[in-house]
């Protein structure tokens, strides 16, 4: 028989009774019934319920062991009866007589349990995540993102992808994000970085001929944890095409989330196609560029009907409503709840009217609508009654951002919101610049290597806040995936870009030399785009936060608890690295 196991701890059924067995794994529950130990042994394939019976070697072993302890069994198996069968165990019909046991590793006591979700903090999990893995739905999670992993390989080899490997070690590049630097030992003064993406890379690909290209890409960037965002490292599915349009990368693309999503979705049906839409017209519909679609309510722009209006609250600024069918009946606590929630989300407060049976409004600023201002109102809102309308109203982004909110909750409470479904859709036509209200400056609002709606004419006779590029984001309920765009592959087109943005030519040529190089030795029209692995098993997972579908996060602060990320170095490294540090001031107080 094998040293550790003839079996795994999932693998017994009702058909190896009266089998010799062999056992090893971790030691998870114990239960002590009319002194009778029963133990569940788990390993990474499942459970089986163990027997030790009082005055045996077997007992005197597993009495005095601690859970999670490593131990390996010998024992027969036998039915467990039809009364005793635990149908929620693949192993549940049997179990195992044991008659010999060998303690493999000790455990020590517990900082937390894993048979069950004892409400530790995450702090707590992540610096034993060697032992926040081994709970059943983490260990679940981390399974399922590998499947997805294997799963995406195997379809974009399917779609004519070939898979190839691009630099950790590279040059800095303006993405968007600071960078994480690695000092050179062997060119002092000088430091690599590793990448944002491999977006230069990939696209040099293109241009070296390699038709379709795709990786699973670690990338870094020294930027803040959100909920749906790891600092530090985080993984995509990197994606580039030669000879495209949008559309071409478009079809590829849902092909793999439907079936990525129907095939590890549960059940949840995925609608497609995808719908586009622009983007200016998401922001006034959904408040954001990343809607969710489940929810079945849209916000429409109302602005102009209150121009001029003595109404303060509303003239003079931007005022969007959400209209919610069937919800003037609601009590007085639904609406004020929505009010309480729009808080939360930075309003004052929430302005709302009801429509009546006879199509009159009544609530808090009915009295403030003329009769103009409540006809507009009804044909652009196509109101009816057992409607209830919510303003928002104030600056655009302020407005955008509460009232996308809004829009979400007050579906859900309404009963306008649809489950158990993935709804993707394309975010498309991103401006090419923003201005910033601070300074006034120009700068690119998506991605810098884009190419222009309407070329280099676009950029030489357009306001530049009016220029659409070739970009575009996948949203799946209401997480954005992936940005991409179709490449800006000419030089000319790319020097007058990044002018407008502030680059001299002089400033690009240093900054994207390899690149730039490239272009001028034939380059094919080219374009990409690089969905968020973590974020698709995220999704999948049904799991609120990103690091909840990472083997290894860093917690909010960028720091690896376990191992103790990030160390100090010692004064010979830092010679070594030809590295002097420069340590923060104290401020006054400290």
């Amino acid at each position: 028989m094998h040293r550790y196991r003839s079996h795994t701890c999932g693998e017994l059924r009702a058909s190896d009774v009266s089998s010799d067995v062999r056992l090893s794994g971790w030691l998870h529950n114990r239960r002590d019934l009319g002194g009778i130990l029963f133990i569940d042994l788990r390993d990474h394939y499942g459970i089986t319920q163990l027997v030790a019976r009082p005055g045996t070697p077997a007992y005197e072993a597993l009495d005095k062991v601690n859970k999670e302890s490593v131990v390996r069994v010998d024992g027969k198996v036998v039915s467990r009866g039809a009364e005793n069968i635990n149908p929620e165990l693949p192993t549940g019909e049997i179990e195992v007589e044991v008659s010999a046991v060998e303690l493999l590793s000790a455990s020590q006591q517990l900082p937390f349990q894993i048979n069950t979700d004892d409400g530790v903090g995450e702090e707590r999990r992540l610096e034993y995540r060697f032992l926040d893995l081994r709970r059943e739905r983490m260990h679940r999670n981390i399974m399922l993102r590998s499947a997805v992993i294997a799963s995406i390989r195997s379809k974009m080899v399917a779609l004519g992808f070939n898979e190839m490997a691009t630099p950790i070690l590279t040059a800095t590049s303006p993405e968007g994000a600071r960078d994480f630097v690695v000092p050179s030992r062997l060119n002092p003064g000088k430091f690599y970085a590793l990448p944002q993406a491999p977006q230069q890379f990939k696209q040099l690909l293109m241009i070296s001929g390699f038709d379709r290209y795709f990786q699973i890409a670690p990338c870094f960037r020294d930027e803040d944890a959100r909920a749906d965002r790891s600092p530090g490292e985080f993984y995509q599915l990197d994606v580039e095409m030669s000879f495209v349009e949008q559309e071409d990368v478009f079809q590829p693309i849902e092909k793999l989330m439907t079936e990525l999503f129907e095939e590890f979705g549960d059940g949840r049906h995925v609608t497609s196609p995808f719908p586009r839409i622009p983007f200016r017209e998401s922001m006034l519909k959904y408040g954001n560029d990343k809607p969710d679609l489940r929810a079945k309510l849209e916000l429409v722009d109302i602005s102009d009907v209150f121009d001029g209006s003595e109404f303060k609250a509303f003239a003079g600024k931007h005022v969007r409503a959400l209209p919610v069918p069937d919800v003037a009946s609601q009590s007085r606590k639904f609406f004020d709840g929505l009010g309480d929630y729009a808080v939360e989300h930075g309003a004052k407060g929430l302005a709302w009217v009801r429509v009546g049976e006879d199509g009159s409004l009544t609530g808090p600023i009915a009295k403030f609508l003329t009769e103009e201002n409540v006809k507009v109102l009804t044909e652009r809102l196509s109101l009816a009654p057992g409607h209830a309308i919510f303003f928002g109203a104030g600056d655009f982004d302020e407005v955008s951002k509460i009232m996308g909110a809004v829009r979400v909750e007050a579906a859900k409470r309404a009963g306008h919101f649809e489950e158990g479904v993935f709804r993707f859709c394309w975010i498309v036509d991103f401006p090419m610049y923003e201005k910033d209200e601070e300074t006034g400056k120009i700068d690119f609002s998506h991605n810098p290597f884009s190419m222009p709606q309407g070329g280099l004419e676009a950029l030489e006779t357009q306001d530049p806040l009016d220029i659409l590029g070739w970009q575009y984001d996948i949203v799946c309920n209401g997480v954005e995936l992936s940005s991409g765009a179709i490449r800006n592959h000419e030089p000319e087109i790319m020097f007058k870009a990044f002018e407008i943005a502030g680059y001299s030519k002089e400033t690009v040529e240093h900054e994207f030399s390899g690149m730039l190089r490239a272009f001028q030795f034939g380059a094919p029209p080219h374009g990409g785009i690089a969905p968020g692995v973590d974020r698709i098993v995220m999704l999948l997972a049904d799991e609120p936060n990103i690091r909840e579908t990472i083997a290894f996060p860093l917690n909010g602060n960028a720091q690896d608890l376990m191992m103790g990320a990030p160390t100090e170095l010692d004064e010979s490294r830092l010679r070594e690295l030809n590295i002097a540090l420069r340590k923060p001031v104290a401020k006054s107080g400290d």
